[in-house]
């Protein structure tokens, strides 16, 4: 999985330990009303598209950059979904670097292009049905079952 230049010089000074990494990531819903997931290739699993915002971006422009690297989908930001934290959200990579993330996910629509793997960090990117979701990680599970609230306020967790 590719780490940017700031984060590699971070983890230089802090090595594995737990780092707070402000991110962003995507509930894309099509117009059958289908999730977009991507199946990771570092664990195997399914989650919502999304990454690490770099300095500087806003978080709108760091979701369209980061869904465009991993599916080659440009997106459309609808709305804010909610802000989330907590020890659900503390994840420990592969390599053994640890991260508390803080997320702030937007509804999406999809706008030009097909969905497909667009880097090394998925295997297989799809749509899928919200009563047919494949396992995943109660983090993402959450937060597409907040996005199908269709909510305007956003959620706070």
């Amino acid at each position: 999985m590719p780490i940017s230049p700031y984060m590699r010089d971070i983890r230089a000074k802090i090595g594995h330990d737990v780092l707070l990494q402000p991110g962003v990531a995507a509930v894309i819903f099509n117009a059958a009303g289908q999730v977009l997931l991507q199946r990771r290739s570092d664990n195997g699993e399914w989650g919502l598209p999304g990454g690490i915002m770099e300095p500087g971006e806003e978080p709108a422009e760091t979701l369209v950059r980061e869904i465009r690297e991993e599916t080659a989908l440009e997106v459309v930001p609808e709305r804010i979904v909610g802000v989330y934290s907590g020890p659900e959200f503390v994840v420990r990579y592969p390599n053994g670097d640890e991260a508390a993330i803080l997320s702030i996910t937007f509804a999406c629509r999809p706008g030009a292009g097909e969905p497909r793997v667009n880097d090394d960090e998925s295997i297989e990117i799809r749509y899928f049905a919200p009563d047919s979701l494949p396992t995943m990680a109660r983090r993402h599970h959450m937060r597409i079952v907040d996005a199908l609230r269709n909510d305007p306020r956003a959620r706070f967790r």
